[in-house]
């Protein structure tokens, strides 16, 4: 037996080591210095206390991947020859593509660039964000150059730079706008203020919206409401101080999507159909607590609907934090255990348990070995490249549970990064809370305010 224990405690070390990416279990707990303890249980993550070097390792790992693949050229699409000369345009020249479908644009960059902001503030490390400032400078940079190639070859929505001069959806402007401001607060690239205001306008003004004011979508049915929208939209309106707005569409939501029953959110909703079979999809239950969390990080505390969105954050994080699986991750499909485990939504949602742990808006002591054990399944899936596995790729409003079950994941699904990088520096944030206390009794974690009393003798 000492020998087993000796060699799964070996093992255990070897990965954290190696900063190895896949969980190959089962794992005793290497916090439990007694290898022989026959009341230890066997897990298929690591079950430990994440240390700061190690989750901060990881995010360089994937920041380090995202600064690779990200190249910032104009080249001709033909010859793939970089353009120097941004004097004179011409109709081939297009943004160098990504790697993988990574484009610089792409609403699921700006949720990377909060993240990588986020990593800066938190970790006091300028080297997270300088991805963004290069990003950020290089649109500032041709933006006049493409807006010249759109004048003269009226190229329309195949100018490459169409998302930031005209654009027509939420996914081509709130996002990208929040993280934009965000970059503005935090004084990191450029002046971008005409791009935040076209695209704040686009999302205050020009989205389609219902009678009463809810962010909707004609497509893939007319009048539709995806929870997707709660982050495509809340946040940057928020930002914008745009306050009642963002609360009138954090609260719609909930009273479109909101299964009370059940206390997670439906994807879609279509006014024409509105009692349609209803399918709990994970990303969006993960867009929608995370736009709320952005909503109350800037939303004075004397407006009349903080209270109101904070009732109905912590109402949804009560359900999602019951339906986390024992891999701490959460399901693709969140009411159905069949369905395969998630990154994307188990990283946003671990991101805003942590965080709303650390602004007081949840206690510590119910939730905060959750996203521990969150964080510890999502480390699990970041790979020694710096890829993150196991995100489920563009997912529409669908209205069959085949369909949702069997998207597939993919290491090039932008979604999965951005969340990743929020949850890691809030950990690192939430394992350096100075209110907290963190012990280790009874071969788990308490997660306390510190100065709080506790009593482990048997009576």
């Amino acid at each position: 037996m000492k020998l087993q224990a000796n060699r799964i405690a070996l093992g255990v070390a070897l990965l954290l080591a190696l900063g190895a990416s896949r969980a190959e279990g089962p794992y005793r707990n290497p916090d439990n210095k007694n290898s022989n303890d026959v009341g230890e249980g066997s897990y298929p993550i690591p079950y430990k206390l994440p240390q700061v070097n190690e989750i901060n390792a990881a995010l360089q790992r994937i920041r380090s991947y995202m600064d690779k693949v990200t190249p910032t050229r104009v080249i001709d699409k033909k010859t793939g020859q970089e353009i120097t000369d941004l004097s004179t345009p011409t109709a081939q020249a297009i943004i160098a593509p990504a790697q993988g479908d990574f484009g610089i644009l792409v609403y699921e960059m700006g949720v990377v660039h909060s993240g990588l902001i986020k990593a800066r503030q938190i970790t006091g490390d300028a080297s997270y964000a300088a991805m963004t400032e290069r990003h950020l400078n290089f649109i500032k940079t041709v933006q006049p150059y493409f807006a010249k190639q759109e004048a003269l070859f009226k190229l329309e929505r195949n100018n490459s730079f169409a998302r930031q001069l005209d654009p027509r959806a939420l996914d081509d402007a709130g996002s990208m706008c929040a993280a934009m401001m965000r970059a503005r607060k935090n004084q990191i690239g450029p002046d971008l203020s005409a791009n935040i205001a076209k695209c704040s306008d686009w999302v205050a003004n020009k989205q389609v919206r219902l009678a009463d004011g809810t962010l909707a979508r004609n497509r893939p049915q007319a009048w539709s409401l995806w929870g997707d929208d709660a982050y495509m939209g809340i946040p940057a309106l928020a930002e914008a101080g745009r306050y009642d707005d963002a609360v009138l569409n954090a609260l719609n939501m909930a009273k479109y999507l909101f299964d009370a029953q059940k206390g997670i959110y439906q994807h879609g909703w279509n006014k024409d159909h509105a009692d349609a079979p209803r399918f709990y999809w994970a990303r969006a239950n993960g867009w929608i607590v995370l736009a709320m969390s952005d909503l109350l990080d800037v939303l004075p505390k004397n407006h009349p609907g903080y209270p109101k969105v904070l009732a109905q954050l912590r109402v949804s994080l009560k359900a999602i934090a019951e339906l986390q699986s024992g891999a701490g991750l959460w399901h693709q499909m969140l009411d159905r255990p069949d369905s395969y485990l998630e990154t994307s939504a188990s990283a946003m949602f671990t991101y805003v348990i942590a965080h709303a742990i650390n602004e007081g808006w949840i206690p510590p002591s119910s939730y905060g070995s959750i996203a521990q054990a969150g964080w510890n399944g999502l480390a699990a899936k970041i790979n020694a490249e710096g890829q993150v596995e196991g995100t489920c790729v563009g997912t529409t409003y669908a209205n069959d549970q085949a369909y949702y079950y069997n998207r597939p994941t993919s290491v090039h699904a932008l979604h999965g990064y951005g969340p990743m990088l929020l949850a890691g520096a809030e950990m690192i944030r939430l394992l350096q809370n100075p209110k907290i206390a963190i012990e280790y009794k009874v071969r788990t974690y308490h997660y306390m305010d510190k100065g709080s009393k506790t009593d482990y003798r048997e009576h």
